[in-house]
């Protein structure tokens, strides 16, 4: 027996190799061929080796390295400077703002304003304006009567300096750090915003109008709050004391346009037929886990796959504050409920699916799962409800399988973890991995199968991923969407909803 448990040939020698040669005793050493099996290299196909002497490497390597370490050096050395305020035009206006509001509030009855909208409130404010401004002896042109009016109106009835921001279209992300500092996110790039709040007290006050408008609380007892914006934007908010530098609010903005797996492919986060192939996911009812980072563009892609559910079918969505824009008229949103001051009350997201499977549902989405609520997803995914959809928070989709493992180990399910890699082989049929690369582009970095166990082990197979190759002069990376040519696993499932040979074509 050999030491892999095979037998050995008949005469107890191992198989060899190439010509086993007898040695010549006395006559020269002829020089080896390599039998049949190894014929001679030719050595003139080789490509040249690389030289050992860094002098002699080319320039272009060598002009990359020393760009690559001045590029060190200098975030080293950088002095980082005092982040600047409003400028100019808005300055002007933001002080004269600070002397018309007290005065306005006194002529003002807020109860009676809170009635109004913003276009009503400004007719409203505009006579009552200019008598403040004369009695300040200030004298205002039109643009910045007009300034001033939305600066006030927003500070009475919306979210004051952020308001501008959130009518950008090109700002994603908003980040407030205390009423000095605000960040904002451009394609993919931070940058200083040119606003500031009166004092924490301002900053606070528009934090609680936030979390109020959804019937939650923050304060020094609960001071971790997640909310929404009427638009569907996501928000969450920290105040003191566990934030050190005062409130802070951190805004996900959502495009007013719906994106779809078309606009995704035009815009480069994947190829065409990574495309196709996600459409038809969609369309014949795959168990899909969209995984990925922080701002990676998980629930774009949640939303963009919605878009291919049957319009027939009933959909729930169970999140902790609603923020996924669903485009099917049969969709019912569900949201969780934070304990009450008591610590009573609570209604967590297990809770939901559970309540979910009485609701007659063809597909349950749930907007993240962090914890033991993975089980119960997973069981609506193997009894009948197929198309079911989540996200959650990992590096590659090896990494999800593991996390998904451990959400449901840290519950109080009494489960071998054999059983729990059974259950999740048996329900999940795509994962879809999405990054924020460091250019700022989001992309679909992998689209991997899972197959089923082979042991103890979750089996997948890889369709699509996209590989690295460089970046050009302006930080933009360049890259390669790759199809890995295999069968698809789940053709039988996508051929019951006439899609086979599609699916087939789109993977090889």
């Amino acid at each position: 027996m050999s030491a892999f448990g095979r037998k050995n040939g008949p005469s107890g020698i191992k198989p060899g190799f190439g010509l086993a040669r007898p040695m010549q005793g006395g006559a020269p050493r002829e020089e080896a061929k390599g039998g049949d099996q190894f014929p001679p290299l030719d050595m003139t196909a080789l490509p040249p080796e690389a030289p050992l002497d860094p002098l002699s490497a080319p320039t272009s390597q060598m002009q990359r390295n020393a760009d690559a370490m001045q590029r060190l050096s200098d975030r080293a050395n950088a002095e980082h400077a005092a982040d600047a305020g409003p400028q100019g035009f808005e300055a002007s206006v933001h002080k004269i703002k600070e002397q018309v509001l007290p005065r306005l509030l006194e002529r003002v009855d807020p109860e009676a304003a809170a009635t109004l909208t913003k276009d009503e409130l400004a007719e409203e404010f505009r006579p009552i304006i200019m008598e403040v401004l004369a009695e300040l002896k200030l004298t205002l042109n039109r643009r910045e009567q007009f300034a001033l009016e939305k600066v006030l109106v927003d500070e009475l009835l919306g979210l004051g300096p952020l308001e501008e921001l959130l009518a950008d279209p090109d700002v994603s992300d908003i980040m407030v750090n205390g009423p000095e500092q605000t960040y904002i996110e451009k394609k993919g790039k931070l940058q200083i915003a040119p606003i500031k709040f009166r004092d924490e007290e301002h900053l606070f006050q528009i934090a609680q109008r936030i979390v109020n408008k959804v019937g939650r609380r923050v304060d020094q007892t609960t001071p971790l709050a997640d909310a929404r914006l009427p638009d569907g934007s996501r928000v969450n908010v920290i105040v003191p004391p566990l934030s050190l530098r005062g409130t802070a609010i951190s805004i996900r903005k959502f495009s007013a346009k719906p994106i779809t797996l078309d606009m995704l492919a035009q815009w480069g986060a994947m190829s065409q037929k990574m495309c196709t192939a996600l459409k038809i996911a969609g369309a014949c009812r795959f168990n899909i886990v969209i995984s990925g980072g922080t701002g990676s563009g998980k629930t774009t892609m949640l939303n963009a796959l919605s878009k291919m559910i049957d319009p027939g079918e009933r959909v729930l969505t169970i999140e902790d504050a609603a923020e996924l824009r669903l485009q099917q008229p049969h969709w019912l949103p569900l949201e969780t409920r934070p304990p009450n001051l008591e610590g009573q009350g609570a209604i967590t997201i297990g809770d939901l699916v559970k309540n979910a499977l009485r609701m007659r549902p063809d597909r349950i989405i749930l907007g993240e799962i962090r914890g033991a609520e993975c089980f119960d997803l997973l069981a609506a995914m193997n009894t009948g409800h197929d198309g079911s959809m989540c996200t959650l928070h990992s590096n590659s989709p090896r990494e999800c399988l593991g996390r998904m493992e451990n959400m449901i180990l840290m519950g109080d399910i009494k489960i071998p973890k054999e059983a729990i890699s059974k259950q999740i082989a048996d329900s999940v049929d795509l994962i879809v991995q999405v990054k924020r690369l460091r250019d700022g582009s989001r992309r679909v970095t992998n689209v991997t199968e899972v197959i089923g166990m082979e042991g103890d082990v979750i089996v997948t197979q890889e369709l699509f991923k996209f590989e690295y190759h460089d970046e050009d002069d302006s930080g933009k990376i360049i890259g390669e969407y790759r199809s890995m040519g295999l069968r698809p696993y789940t053709l039988d499932k996508a051929r019951q909803f006439g899609f086979d040979q599609p699916f087939l074509e789109a993977c090889l």
